[in-house]
C-alpha cells in the first residue's frame, strides 16, 4: 500500500457522467494501491439550500453509484460524512488555526456566492476548512483530485502545517494530490465552455448516471455541435467538438490524440452514433446496478453503516489525540 487515500462527492444534485469519469472511476482504479476511504459529503451539501428528503435520496444514490461503479466494500470504506461526528469537531479546531486571508484566496466561494456574498451562509465561506478536516481526520496521505481542486488540497496542507507548528507536533501529514495523467474534465453537452454540472437548469446539458439507454442516446444526438466537417480537439475555437472527443476518449480509455485521428474526417452525425453506442455499453451496466441498489435501500444503508463504523474507529482515535494536543480536559 502506498498510503491512505480520501475523497468524497456531494449529494447535492443528480450524479452525472462528469462525476463518474472525473472521480469515481479513478477511485476504483486506486482502491488496490491505497487504503481507500470514500465519503458522501452530505455536510458540505447543506451550504446551499436542500430539501431534506431529496438530500436523503441523493445520499443513497451517490453511495449506490460508488458500489455500482466497482468500489469493493471489502477493500474500501464507504460512508456518509454526517455519520461520523468528528468531521465538524476537527473542523472547529482548524477554524481556530486558519487565517482569514487563506479563505479569502479560495476561488469557489467567489464563484458560488457571486454578487450576493453578503447573503451567503457562513458555511459556504468556511467549507474549505471542513474539507481539510475530512482529509486530515484520517491522516490521509493522498487525495485524488482534478486540476481545479488542487487549491483545496494545498489549503489542507497549509492547515496541517499550521496546526503542527502551533502545537509543536508532527501529527498531521501533508497530503499529496493524486491527479490523473489525462484527467477527464467533462463539459456541458449544451455549452462546451462550461463544466457538466448538476446545477445546470437544463437536463439536456448532462448525462445522469441513472439515465436509461434511450435517454443517453437522445442527449448525445442533441448535443451541441458546429458546422465543420470532422472532429478536432481545440477547446478554444471548437469547445463542443473537443468535449465530445474527450468524452469518447475517456469512455474508450484511449489517448485523446488517437481518438482525434480516428474521427478527423467523420461527420458529427456518424460520430454521435458511435459515441452513443459506446456510452450505453459502458454506462448501462452501472445504471442498472445503481437502480437495483436504490430499490433495495436496506443494502446501501448496511454498507454505509459498516463504513461509518470503520471510519469512526479511525476518526475517534485521531480526534481524541487532537483534543489532547490542544489541551482539552478529557472526559
Amino acid at each position: 500500500m502506498k498510503g491512505r487515500i480520501f475523497s468524497g462527492i456531494q449529494p447535492s444534485g443528480n450524479l452525472h457522467l462528469g462525476n463518474y469519469l472525473g472521480a469515481i472511476r479513478n477511485w476504483v482504479r486506486l482502491q488496490g494501491d491505497y487504503e481507500a476511504i470514500y465519503c458522501v459529503v452530505d455536510l458540505h451539501a447543506i451550504t446551499v439550500p436542500q430539501d431534506p428528503q431529496t438530500l436523503r435520496e441523493r445520499t443513497i444514490e451517490v453511495a449506490a453509484s460508488f458500489v455500482a461503479a466497482g468500489l469493493d466494500v471489502e477493500k474500501t470504506t464507504i460512508f456518509a460524512q454526517s455519520h461520523v461526528a468528528a468531521h465538524p469537531q476537527l473542523a472547529w479546531v482548524f477554524n481556530c488555526v486558519t487565517p482569514l486571508g487563506w479563505l479569502n484566496r479560495m476561488t469557489q466561494f467567489k464563484d458560488k456566492a457571486g454578487k450576493k456574498k453578503d447573503q451567503a451562509v457562513a458555511g459556504l465561506y468556511t467549507y474549505p476548512v471542513l474539507m481539510a478536516a475530512d482529509i486530515l481526520l484520517y491522516r490521509a496521505t493522498h487525495v485524488p483530485v482534478g486540476e481545479d481542486q488542487k487549491q483545496h488540497v494545498e489549503l489542507a496542507r497549509d492547515i496541517a502545517g499550521a496546526f503542527n507548528r502551533k502545537y509543536e507536533q508532527d501529527f498531521f501529514p501533508l497530503p499529496e494530490p493524486v491527479i490523473q495523467e489525462e484527467a477527464a474534465r467533462i463539459m456541458s453537452l449544451r455549452d462546451g465552455s462550461r463544466k457538466m454540472s448538476s446545477s445546470d437548469p437544463s437536463d439536456q446539458s448532462r448525462i445522469n448516471m441513472i439515465d436509461d439507454a434511450d435517454t443517453i442516446a437522445q442527449k448525445i444526438k442533441r448535443a451541441k455541435s458546429d458546422s465543420e466537417m470532422g472532429l478536432s480537439y481545440d477547446p478554444e475555437s471548437r469547445p463542443e467538438a473537443s468535449n465530445l472527443l474527450q468524452i469518447y476518449a475517456a469512455l474508450a480509455e484511449e489517448p485523446r490524440s488517437k481518438v482525434e485521428a480516428e474521427f478527423s474526417e467523420t461527420s458529427f452525425a456518424d460520430f454521435k452514433a458511435r459515441l452513443s453506442d459506446l456510452a450505453v455499453a459502458k454506462l448501462e451496466p452501472i445504471t442498472m446496478e445503481m437502480r437495483r441498489l436504490m430499490d433495495d435501500r436496506g443494502e446501501i444503508e448496511k454498507i454505509l453503516a459498516r463504513g461509518a463504523a470503520k471510519a469512526e474507529a479511525i476518526a475517534s482515535d485521531n480526534i481524541a489525540k487532537v483534543y489532547d494536543i490542544v489541551g482539552f480536559l478529557p472526559r
